[in-house]
């Protein structure tokens, strides 16, 4: 596993094969499709940012990469692509064997280029506030806001609109009097309605004809400054907004919900943006605090005796706003990706808020969602802070991507699973097979940080075998990956990865495949394909899918003697893969009882937008044991691991979990940690809280810390993540001194089936 890491290391490139199955047939047995998850623009200290524009080939437009084939004394390079020999212009003329550019250097597999003289934008904010909140939440979510402002660049522009009934946008450039320009939440607003009632045209005279967009087109700046200003600026007179900020004051009947009309807030900013500022990477921040009721967008009606809707309404269809609300959303993300904006979304409320409708515009901007349970909740604040902050603390805030794909000719992409939109760039790498954001070559990415990684999912098309000696001279399948980018600077920057991934086929290529299977990859491939297929195809099984993969790949890669389940192994390659499996069974990704549409959708766009090892952590969370007998070590994620004198680390991803054993428990409350003689136990409870500490520092959204006792009620969010091996119809006490109240399988039981059914 260490040298996939090392690859991750090197280009930001985990794939699930990397001893590629070389034709359709193949591939298809494999089932595990060949693919790739990349993070488009993480940090590499030693890579070398050029200062010229890159070197492209003319049939294919490829850029000059190390796999390139040199003719140093014809001064002609060959593109690995389409084999087109390309000529060096003039100022490459000195190239030789001693004397390479970066590009062609051998460790240099991606490298970055930026555009020289290229002006360095600001950052454009609008914060879209909820005010149909109660006074408590209000105080929150105020104080928080003037946080965010204080950590704002000097240059960075801000507006603010606030919603409750009614849709209030603020002009910030008019400080004598508060002043706000007030629409109805009932009903959508048009970009050319909202110009003419904001006084976009009092002083400069509509255009006729053509688009309406910023300065350039039709808009004088005096007038965007009114609602967009410098937050050096106008930090004084946003405060003061802030301060005087009130609850909504419509009155609400006792049997009725807030009104809220959130997707006329979202719309009017996006309108705002569209007009003001149109591909300049602005952000969109809408802070929610309750379901919208009012206007297109809305979730639910007013009336409390219709309830929210759950996950088997919308297995039943008996929601009755949720297609409107869905396709409302898909036209609005449509417009903002056209209008290269980001929407982000802190959803913070004990009830639904409509993120699953949400989804599809944050996702497709590449957007933030963080989901709490209050604005004064730890995993808010925190979170917030940390999309502010900068240097090497911070996310690496960019925008204005656009990602491009180049692949040998037997290769083509079926789609995209992750935070893109297609820009519809059809061509001859187009797979028939869609899958997430295809039938394209080219992706818009509105918003991206050091962390967004995307999972590109491909298609073998080679069909035929061809001769060991064609075989053995050309057997290399070659990737491109170009990233146009606005770095958080402001410059414009293009990272180019180039991969080269041999391919075998035929009777003994199955140990090569075997040598070549990334299991973690994998699992993040089938968890995103997973919520993928969960979400768009009715009827779909998702245990019986993941349980017929499952059998093919063991009955296809594993040693066994047919109908001999004890003579069952698998190589170390594949042999955590099942284990990974039975977790992902269990997971929040397929096991929606107990959670809303809000929280699926939540915790799916997360894994969308993580890399391999935080997808691997989501699936099958890592447990630490801390105790006077060892130091901290690794535990199994089973039941026997919970001991009365033990302290439990769990890291799920979404929660962090310290759980004491009942000894120390009891030991604690009275007491003992404070008494000078017993300081190694309060060493021993301080350390998995310092381990707990530096987790959710370094983690986006930050996750919930729970901290809990063996017997309490919040040890459930540890037991719920163990595997079942004593439930409360085991034969006989196990040592580990718990018990799961659970219907499950457990991992042996499963494993035993499982190999049963593979050997047939």
């Amino acid at each position: 596993m260490a040298e996939f890491t090392e690859l991750e290391g090197q280009d930001g490139v985990r794939m699930t094969w990397n001893v590629v199955p070389g034709t359709k047939q193949e591939a298809s047995i494999c089932l595990v499709p060949v693919s790739a998850i990349y993070t488009p623009i993480k940090p590499f200290p030693s890579m070398p940012v050029l200062p010229y524009a890159p070197l492209r080939c003319r049939n294919c437009s490829s850029i000059l990469n190390p796999f390139c084939v040199m003719d140093f004394a014809a001064k002609i390079w060959m593109c690995p692509f389409c084999f087109q020999r390309n000529h060096f212009p003039s100022h490459y003329a000195s190239i030789s064997d001693e004397n390479l550019p970066a590009e062609l250097f051998p460790q240099y597999t991606t490298i970055e280029y930026k555009s020289p003289g290229e002006a360095s934008l600001h950052s454009v904010l609008l914060f879209v506030v909820d005010i149909s909140i109660i006074e408590e939440e209000m105080t929150f979510l105020k104080s928080a806001l003037s946080q965010a402002i204080g950590l704002l660049p000097d240059n960075s522009l801000v507006g603010l609109i606030t919603f409750g009934m009614l849709v209030h946008v603020h002009e910030l450039g008019f400080c004598a009097v508060p002043k706000t320009y007030v629409f109805s939440g009932s009903k959508d607003v048009s970009r050319t309605q909202l110009l003419e009632q904001m006084g976009f045209f009092l002083n400069k005279s509509k255009p006729i004809t053509g688009v309406i967009a910023g300065v350039r087109d039709g808009l004088s700046s005096e007038s965007i400054a009114r609602f967009l200003r410098p937050a050096s600026d106008c930090e004084f007179a946003l405060n003061s907004v802030l301060e005087e900020l009130q609850k909504d004051p419509w009155p609400i009947p006792a049997d009725q919900r807030s009104s809220r009309c959130t997707g006329t807030a979202v719309s009017v900013a996006a309108n705002l943006l569209g007009a003001c500022f149109p591909g300049s990477g602005a952000r969109i921040m809408a802070f929610i605090g309750g379901p919208s009721t009012e206007g297109p967008g809305a979730i639910v009606s007013k009336n409390l005796s219709e309830p929210i809707r759950s996950h088997k309404d919308l297995d039943k269809d008996s929601a009755p706003h949720y297609h409107k609300a869905i396709k409302f959303y898909e036209a609005l993300a449509k417009q903002l990706v056209h209008q290269g904006h980001v929407l982000d979304l802190f959803a913070c409320a004990v009830d639904q808020v409509g993120v699953a409708e949400l989804k599809v515009a944050v996702e497709r901007t590449g957007g933030f969602v963080v989901l709490a349970e209050s604005f004064g909740h730890s995993v808010f604040k925190d979170s917030l802070r940390r999309v502010f902050q900068t240097g090497d603390k911070g996310l690496g805030l960019s925008s204005n991507g656009i990602f491009e794909i180049n692949c040998s000719k037997d290769v083509k992409v079926q789609g995209i699973l992750g935070p893109c939109a297609s820009l519809e760039k059809k061509g001859p790498l187009c797979s028939d097979i869609i899958i997430g954001q295809g039938n394209t070559s080219a992706w818009k990415m509105c918003g991206l940080d050091q962390a967004t990684s995307l999972c590109l999912i491909f298609d073998i098309v080679k069909k035929d075998i061809p001769d060991a000696t064609v075989q053995s001279s050309s057997s290399q399948f070659y990737f491109q990956f170009l990233t146009y980018y606005q770095h958080s600077t402001g410059e414009m920057r293009l990272r180019v990865t180039t991969l080269s991934r041999r391919w075998v086929a035929g009777p003994g290529s199955i140990q090569d495949l075997i040598a070549g299977f990334d299991q973690d990859a994998a699992a993040a491939v089938m968890a995103r394909l997973l919520s993928f297929k969960m979400e768009t195809e009715a009827e779909f099984d998702p245990i019986r899918w993941l349980d017929k993969a499952l059998i093919h790949i063991c009955s296809r890669f594993g040693d066994y003697q047919k109908d001999a389940p004890s003579s069952f192994s698998m190589s170390p390659r594949f042999s955590i893969f099942p284990q990974f499996m039975f977790h992902l069974r269990r997971s929040q990704f397929v096991q929606v009882f107990n959670n809303s549409p809000d929280e699926t959708a939540y915790f799916r766009m997360i894994l969308n937008r993580e890399n391999v090892a935080n997808s691997v952590v989501m699936i099958q969370p890592s447990l630490i044991s801390y105790s006077f007998q060892s130091a901290p070590e690794p535990a199994l994620l089973d039941v026997s691991a919970v001991a009365a004198d033990r302290i439990l680390l769990l890291d799920s991803y979404f929660t962090v979990v310290i759980f004491h054993g009942s000894t120390i428990a009891q030991w604690r409350k009275a007491g003992y940690h404070n008494q000078p003689e017993h300081q190694d136990f309060s060493l021993l409870l301080q350390t998995p809280r310092e381990d707990a500490d530096a987790i959710i520092k370094d983690r986006f959204p930050v996750p919930r810390l729970v901290d809990c006792d063996q017997y309490g009620s919040q040890a459930r969010f540890l037991l719920a993540k163990l595997n079942p091996s004593a439930t409360y119809n085991s034969d006989g006490p196990r040592p580990g001194g718990d018990i799961i109240f659970t219907d499950d399988v457990s991992f042996e039981v499963f494993l035993d089936h499982l190999q049963r059914l593979a050997v047939q």
